[in-house]
């Protein structure tokens, strides 16, 4: 026998039928997932309607009305303001809290910039508080930790589809007599403690961007069935105008954020495929999370007991000392399988974004910090388990095309590759 043959012959009798892909096995996805088709015969129903109206602005238009029936059928909530994307929404609501220079508002440091600019345009301060290491939601003892006299606000972030713990947060706010703003943009559906996220704070704010589970490109909507703030909710998106009585003498300085016709159609026929979007992410990040439970070196995300997520994605945690490979090689790994998995979520806690560290939000400078309204200085934040999880994280897309099957499949070709690679 030559020594090429020798050495193949070797090499076929020591490869086990289940070896990852990576090392020479045969992927347990087999078939890319199904592709998803999110607009359809609603949303071009309601798209011809809106184009035989005589006018396509948001106040009074059937499709806005439209959108606000759906949205309420999901969301009990009696003051609704549509408006042109989450980050407006997240404004609108800090705005109507009439947030004054200087003041603080907590959250987490895992989000998108959205969550900060309306504070930021209303010359708060965002404050942030590290996060539990796997539900990836803000701790509420750092939350306590960081009240101080000038704490006006706490903004819970519901991540990835993942409820944050509104019943321990809800009891702070009252201890300490603070506004709650739940940013709900990436946790459409989701439940705590059997209440639809958004409606348990003072306000909920929630997001139609393009990469929502539900979505008409862009568009939001901000939330409340509080009494005082309620009434003139509108009016913190229209340039302070008041639609109701007609009143176009502003009190106050407000933006412009109106949602548009063409808007509201698509988003109100997405609102009627809610339920069947959430029912099938969860129930593939459910399968997904049964699969991996005990693999050696990954943990699951954790979802508290008696809430219900939505995985806008699933996100998950690699234990580096558990695992003989990095997490780059990991991920490949996945991909082999077929998996679509990506290494990391965002490149950082927002705090070492350059726009924090240098404190370079209005001209280059800050001016509250300058005039002396605030010491916050972002180069001195530090929130060790939210930068623990950015470290260790991977990304798994989830959406509502997907099979159980899918589900299963990703979590054994996730436990094929962690107990490979164990140590």
């Amino acid at each position: 026998m030559s020594r090429r043959i020798k050495e193949e012959t070797n090499t076929m009798s020591t490869t086990p039928s289940d070896l990852p892909a990576a090392e020479g096995g045969q992927p347990i996805l087999k078939d890319t997932p199904p592709k998803l088709a999110r607009w359809g015969e609603a949303e071009l129903s309601n798209l011809s309607s809106m184009v035989e109206q005589s006018s396509l602005f948001y106040w009074n238009g059937p499709q806005t009305e439209a959108l606000l029936e759906a949205f309420r059928k999901h969301y009990p909530l009696k003051y609704c303001a549509p408006c042109s994307s989450g980050t407006a929404a997240l404004h609108m609501a800090v705005s109507s809290l009439e947030i004054a220079p200087g003041d603080e508002v907590i959250m987490g440091p895992i989000t998108d910039m959205g969550s900060m600019i309306g504070v930021l345009y209303q010359q708060g301060v965002p404050v942030f508080a590290d996060l539990e290491p796997h539900t990836y939601n803000v701790d509420p003892a750092d939350v306590r930790r960081k009240i101080t006299d000038k704490t006006r606000a706490i903004m819970p972030i519901h991540l990835a589809g993942n409820p944050c713990r509104m019943d321990e947060l809800m009891a702070i706010a009252k201890e300490h007599d603070l506004a709650v703003i739940e940013d709900c943009a990436q946790t459409w559906g989701a439940l705590s403690q059997g209440r639809p996220v958004g409606t348990i704070g003072t306000l909920g704010c929630y997001s139609f961007n393009d990469f929502k589970h539900v979505s008409c490109g862009d568009g939001g909507m901000v939330a409340t069935n509080d009494e005082k703030i309620g009434p003139s909710l509108q009016k913190w998106g229209d340039k302070n105008y008041d639609r109701v009585s007609g009143d176009r003498m502003p009190s106050t300085l407000a933006p412009n954020y109106r949602i548009s016709e063409p808007e509201s159609a698509v988003a109100a026929a997405q609102l009627g495929k809610l339920k069947h979007i959430c029912d099938r992410r969860h129930a593939v990040g459910t399968l997904i999370t049964q699969g991996i439970n005990d693999a050696p070196g990954v943990i699951a995300p954790e979802v508290v007991d008696g809430d219900w997520a939505t995985y806008w994605f699933y996100m998950m945690r690699i234990e580096p000392d558990r695992l003989k490979v990095d997490r780059e090689t990991f991920v490949a790994a996945l991909k082999a399988e077929g998996l679509n998995a990506n290494s990391g979520y965002i490149p950082a806690p927002v705090y070492k974004y350059p726009v924090f560290a240098n404190h370079a939000f209005f001209g280059g400078g800050w001016p509250i910090q300058e005039f002396g309204l605030t010491n916050m200085d972002y180069t001195k934040v530090s929130c060790p388990v939210a930068e623990e999880i950015l470290d260790t994280c991977l990304i798994i897309p989830v959406n509502e095309a997907m099979s159980d099957e899918y589900g299963e499949k990703c979590g054994q070709a996730i436990r094929r590759v962690a107990e490979y690679y164990a140590r």
